[in-house]
């Protein structure tokens, strides 16, 4: 396995808006936490969606090995991500309609066959950078090690 002490980060982590980064702080806390390595983005795709084709498209060349996307009501944005890239992709359903993010939650766990997006629960961001770690963990000794230690530090109450 490779070390990930390295300044290039292996997490992008996406949201659809500036107003969504309070529900996305948890996942951020969580890769700081764990040592991940990983950049903050903000862009949607009703509003900006050639800006998150180009961020698909070049994330893995940039060094990007998985996408957490946060997005709420439609949550186009996880699976918009997913078409343009091979990444894996982690949806974070945010509770920010009427309908508390079920809305959301629905939208990211019903992508079309062939291009998969991973979906924790409602309001799940620091799931998903804990998912994250277990992917990353795979490859990086140093994510692996951290993220057992985590686990058990959780265990011990």
């Amino acid at each position: 396995m490779a070390d990930s002490k390295q300044a290039i980060p292996l997490v992008g982590v996406v949201m659809g808006s500036k107003s969504d980064e309070a529900l996305m702080q948890p996942a951020l806390d969580m890769l700081k936490e764990l040592g991940i390595a990983h950049e903050v983005s903000v862009m949607s795709a009703h509003r900006s969606p050639q800006k998150v084709r180009e961020y698909a498209l070049s994330a893995r060349e940039r060094g990007i090995e998985v996408i957490i996307a946060g997005a709420g009501a439609a949550a186009h944005l996880p699976g918009v991500l997913a078409s343009w890239t091979i990444l894996p992709i982690i949806g974070v359903p945010l509770p920010t309609s009427d309908l508390k993010g079920i809305d959301a939650l629905l939208s990211i766990a019903q992508m079309p066959s062939g291009v998969p997006v991973a979906s924790v629960g409602i309001d799940g961001a620091k799931n998903a950078a804990l998912l994250a770690a277990e992917i990353l963990g795979l490859k990086y000794d140093s994510i692996e090690k951290a993220y057992e230690e985590y686990r058990k530090k959780l265990a011990m109450g």
